[in-house]
């Protein structure tokens, strides 16, 4: 059934409508006017803007408001009333117009998912290194890049979620280094610690025994620089990556190994995170690829040697520098392996309008410098990858430090948020008549849904501090406070049906006027679409996070004002009760596209 209003349409309508207001008034047949949302402050839902039509009215901005205002409640069968702020107008479009809205939306099947564009689009994200554990800065990382995927999934793209494991390189060195010289044979088995902390675990180990050789050749006078180089570990660490490069047999071996047991662990961690890839890209596979162009970039005058070897790029003409590719031994660097992980995604699909890099904001310069590169080398897609670029996140405590082994682990972190929800909901009382399954997976939802909400709510350009305190309560902008309020519209959704009452969506018609807040949240909802759209092209899922928590407490605001089940009007009561519903499907939707579950019960 097609409806004459529903959210695609009004303002298309309204548009038309003031646009008439503009040639009656005015004598001038424009559409050149701006149309925004009404600030919250003020009573409406449309805002014209009517500052730049003074030229064409020839009064001032109050005046040109108010005469447009006049002929719309005159003459439009959309706009019920009106008020001026300064030269803003505020338009309060007419309640049957918003109850025919709504059921145009109650009624649609796929509510919150636009149809397919046929287009694709690939999303990078995690891409850890195999030398430490997954970690807080990870977790933002993670939560961002596979929100933002299902945020395209949902606006019609097809979406490949793949990864990049940094799994060679000095830093990967370290760790092998260190176990070689340090670990007696120690397994995660025989160790009884997760691989991923058994591997960061050497990885802490090479830099505290680094910094004591390092400060011992310094005390023998040998400067800083030098001293670094000379490091017996150093040493160690570096002939490695040059056995590794030349596919030395035991480093090899080692290096497997250790990896091995880096994976099991990361896996496991995905699994606890709910975060998923499509394919996984290796390091160890891509860089020879990337040599490759490197080398053939030389012969086409696109790179140069310098007398040691080395291979560089200069774009000092782009207003950048020169960058090394190759060192003078011919061991690559991360630009190397990049430049090859880029051409061989694009060469395994070929459809894709795009890459998105979900990366932190420290790599700003080298996505720059590598999506320059690939312009260079001749390849046009270049200019479809984006860099994601989010803030680093601090603690109360301060920065962390992986070398130092003061980073906040992944692991410990979802765990401790699990316990500290099952702590708060134990004495809020709210398993009463569950079973010990129920309630282990209530806790890890709510703690779990804390961390993620809390990590997404901020915009992903911004740093920010995580209070896990602050994240897990029950009142305020957080993630528990939503899923609370879920948990209590299917309460009244299951007394609703225990009572019989249906929702038949042609009874609506007879709803009459609306109460402030009812049209509240119909305006919000109205807007689901319009803020999917704006999450994926922003690629913010702040922006749906702020979005459903207005709807979260909007609802509990129209909770508040109306007692649904003593309303005697049947129309009314229907509209009520389909209003909750529709309200909990756009907030488990939402929570669901930030890859948080919501609850029944709570």
């Amino acid at each position: 059934m097609s409806y004459v209003y529903s959210p695609m349409n009004v303002e298309a309508i309204l548009r038309t409508d003031i646009q008439k207001a503009i040639q009656a008034s005015f004598g001038i047949d424009t559409d050149q006017f701006q149309i925004q949302p009404t600030n919250q402050e003020f009573e409406g839902s449309h805002t014209l803007v009517c500052f730049p039509l003074t030229k064409v009215s020839r009064k001032n901005p109050e005046e040109t408001a108010n005469t447009i205002g006049e002929y719309l409640v005159d003459n439009s069968q959309l706009v019920a009333a009106y008020n001026v702020v300064k030269g803003f107008l505020n338009i309060r479009l007419r309640d049957s117009v918003w109850v025919e809205v709504f059921t145009s939306l109650f009624v649609q099947a796929n509510f919150g998912q636009l149809p397919k564009n046929g287009q694709e689009i690939m999303i990078e994200y995690s891409s850890p290194n195999t030398n430490k554990p997954l970690h807080l800065g990870h977790l933002r990382n993670n939560f961002l890049g596979w929100s933002v995927a299902e945020l395209y999934k949902a606006n019609g793209y097809k979406v490949h979620k793949v990864q990049i494991i940094n799994d060679r390189g000095i830093h990967i060195c370290k760790s092998m280094a260190a176990w070689k010289l340090y670990g007696n044979g120690e397994t995660p088995k025989s160790a009884g610690i997760k691989g991923d902390h058994l591997v960061g675990k050497y990885y802490v180990v090479f830099n505290s025994v680094f910094t004591e050789e390092v400060k011992a050749l310094e005390a023998k006078g040998l400067t800083k620089d030098e001293a670094e180089k000379q490091a017996p570990i150093m040493k160690v660490a570096v002939d490695m990556l040059r056995k590794w490069e030349y596919r030395d047999e035991e480093t090899l071996a080692l290096w497997k190994m250790m990896n091995g047991w880096v994976y099991e662990g990361f896996e496991a961690t995905y699994k606890k995170m709910g975060v998923d890839f499509d394919k996984l890209y290796y390091e160890s596979n891509t860089f020879l690829l990337g040599k490759e162009q490197v080398l053939t970039g030389v012969e086409k005058g696109v790179f140069f040697k310098k007398e040691d070897g080395s291979i560089w790029v200069d774009l000092t003409a782009d207003g950048l520098d020169q960058k090394v590719l190759l060192r003078s031994d011919g061991t690559s660097v991360y630009m190397t392996q990049d430049i090859g992980t880029a051409i061989l995604r694009f060469h395994d699909y070929p459809n894709i309008s795009g890459q998105v890099y979900t990366v932190g904001n420290e790599q700003e310069y080298h996505f720059k410098v590598l999506f320059l590169i690939l312009q260079k080398l001749g390849y046009d897609w270049a200019k479809r990858c984006y860099h994601l670029s989010y803030g680093m996140v601090d603690l109360p405590t301060g920065k962390m430090k992986s070398r130092e082994g003061t980073v906040v682990d992944a692991d410990d972190l979802i765990d401790e948020m699990i316990g500290e929800a099952k702590k708060q909901t134990l004495e809020l009382g709210k398993t009463e008549g569950m079973s010990e399954e129920e309630a282990n997976k209530l806790f890890n939802m709510i703690g779990l849904g804390a961390l993620k909400f809390f990590l997404l709510k901020v915009d992903p350009k911004k740093k920010m501090l995580f209070d896990p305190n602050e994240s897990i309560q029950l009142q305020g902008f957080t993630g528990p406070f939503i899923q609370y309020t879920h948990a209590r519209i299917k309460a009244i959704l299951r007394k609703a049906e225990s009572m019989s009452l249906q929702t038949n969506a042609e009874a609506f018609t007879a709803v009459g006027s609306l109460e402030s807040s009812e049209r509240a949240l119909v305006q919000l909802i109205a807007n689901f679409d319009v803020k999917l759209k704006e999450a994926a092209r922003e690629y913010s899922p702040a922006i749906l996070a702020n979005y459903v928590y207005d709807v979260a407490k909007s609802y509990n605001q129209f909770y508040q004002a109306i007692p649904i089940f003593s309303e005697e009007d049947t129309a009314k009561l229907q509209f009520r009760i389909a209003l909750s519903k529709t309200v909990a499907t756009v907030i488990k939707r939402s929570m669901c596209l930030l890859g948080i579950e919501v609850p029944e019960r709570m």
